[in-house]
């Protein structure tokens, strides 16, 4: 008899979705293995936003997630705006190039909202995704929406997370996971799979403070996140440079899940040159802080310019609204001289910058000059950039709450949206470096969330979920998407898995 029904290696959104979800289907035994010690648990979840993107077609079944929303937020439901299928589809395929797995695509999408629905059954609470700094102030802009009077606009499919973000959320998933009766080890480590002579997974051999222990299982499943915490898997497979990169996120993710699915002959999928990397402050940790969480985030940047040390702009700010860029752009600061840049803003949109810019003291000046004297940047080089692009500068009208074309005509690169001039003083500067987040390199999994292996058949036994997924996201991602595909495709594994006889 094996020692459990289902073994769950990790123990971020993902996984605990698929603890759970296997206990609930059935499963009698569900076993955790989380490889950090308990007061770091959670994964990359801990470090989240708590974010969550999912469909829904009309207000009410947005507000229907929150209890006693319209009471405590009365500017919720003119905020926000139905994001249908569709638009959700488009959001991924545009982001991606086209290049989303259309079947794991469409399942994420069409499962999005039941999946919501399930998780707030499961015990997650849900809140506005509002802002970081507790309770509205006036001047106080939310994390994916922008504050316009008394109002604030939120961003398509970007209008609820769980309460306490990605802290509220791991923890809302821990509880959830023990009133269930899944058991949880801490510092357990897994090194290896094992398999019948069938071929079938039946276990998982695991280091734990006492010694090495080989547990068996009728399924295993890998929620056990990507290689962002590994140096050298970086630089193999992202890119030399990729090797300085703050970790934003769990210390503990090595890629030990895909390496030891690999090992078995698993089918390497997806966009493994590809990573979700964020604008970061750079005076961030080399290793995010547990207890600082996402909040060393820069993403107001496309009210003001990015120049590298070179004093030289070298991306379109304004391209899209900030969940649909910061993925991508935290990348390419990365790829900078010294791997840095800085947000430029002046005064007419500092009152604009999320809360978390709250958590840094900028560098200010009453002019550009000044203020270009007082960081390390090419002064006359800035100079010049800022003077080419405040004469290419204010074609359109300023909106903060939408695409609004006020664009740039005649420079290189554009800006497509929000290009008002710098001309207003004082002017500040905002340190900024790429932080990684998750890799988007992954397995190949099937509709029911089982391994594929490089014959193109299922590995017996195995399943997968989060962000050890392949073929999801490929060079970019928008924001809120991985939480919910965490969700998704753990609640399908753990059901699955549980399923196994």
């Amino acid at each position: 008899m094996a020692d459990y029904d289902v073994i769950v290696v990790g123990a971020g959104n993902a996984a605990l979705s698929a603890a759970v979800s296997a206990r609930v289907s059935g499963a009698s035994r569900v076993l955790v293995l989380e490889k950090a010690p308990e007061d770091r648990r959670g994964g990359n979840t801990h470090f989240s936003g708590g974010l969550l993107r999912y469909t829904f077609e009309d207000k009410e079944q947005a507000i229907a997630l929150i209890p006693d929303v319209e009471k405590n937020y009365p500017e919720y439901r003119d905020g926000i705006d139905p994001y249908p299928a569709k638009a959700f589809r488009e959001d991924i395929m545009k982001v991606t190039g086209g290049r989303s797995d259309p079947q794991l695509s469409d399942i994420l999408i069409n499962q999005s909202y039941p999946t919501v629905r399930w998780m707030q059954q499961m015990g997650i609470a849900m809140e506005p995704a509002r802002s970081s700094g507790g309770e509205w102030a006036a001047d106080e802009s939310a994390i994916e929406g922008v504050r316009r009077g008394k109002g604030v606009r939120w961003q398509p499919g970007c209008v609820i997370r769980a309460v306490g973000q990605g802290k509220g959320l791991s923890k809302a998933w821990f509880a959830s996971a023990e009133q269930k009766g899944v058991e949880v080890r801490y510092d357990a480590c897994a090194l290896r799979l094992t398999q019948a002579e069938s071929g079938k997974v039946n276990g998982v051999i695991v280091r734990e403070q006492d010694g090495i222990k080989a547990l068996t299982a009728k399924a295993v499943v890998l929620g056990s996140g990507g290689f962002e915490a590994n140096t050298e898997w970086r630089v193999r497979y992202l890119g030399g440079h990729w090797g300085a990169a703050k970790v934003r996120g769990c210390a503990f993710n090595h890629g030990d899940g895909l390496r030891m699915a690999l090992e078995l002959g698993a089918l390497p999928f997806g966009d493994w040159r590809g990573c979700h990397a964020t604008p970061i402050s750079q005076d961030a940790p080399a290793y995010a802080d547990p207890f600082m969480t996402d909040k060393t985030n820069r993403l107001s940047y496309v009210y003001g310019v990015m120049l590298n040390l070179e004093g030289k702009r070298f991306l379109d700010e304004g391209y899209d609204v900030h969940p649909m860029t910061y993925a991508l752009y935290g990348g390419l600061i990365l790829g900078q001289p010294e791997g840095q840049a800085y947000q430029i803003f002046d005064a007419k949109v500092v009152h604009l910058l999320e809360g978390r810019y709250a958590t840094e003291q900028p560098v200010s000046g009453d002019t550009l000059q000044s203020l270009f004297d007082k960081i390390r940047i090419n002064k006359e080089q800035a100079l010049k950039t800022i003077r080419e692009y405040n004469e290419a500068a204010g074609h359109g009208t300023f909106v903060p709450t939408k695409l609004d074309g006020m664009h740039t005509q005649g420079l290189t690169p554009p800006k497509t949206n929000w290009a008002q001039r710098l001309d207003k003083g004082p002017y500040v500067a905002y340190p900024v470096t790429g932080g990684i987040t998750f890799t988007f390199g992954g397995l190949k999994i099937n509709e029911h969330a089982q391994v594929i292996a490089n014959h193109w058949k299922p590995l017996p036994g195995l399943f997968c979920c989060g962000e050890a997924v392949g073929g999801i996201f490929h060079g970019n991602y928008p924001a809120g998407t991985g939480l919910m595909a965490g969700a998704v495709f753990g609640r399908i594994a753990g059901a699955s898995a549980a399923k196994v006889s």
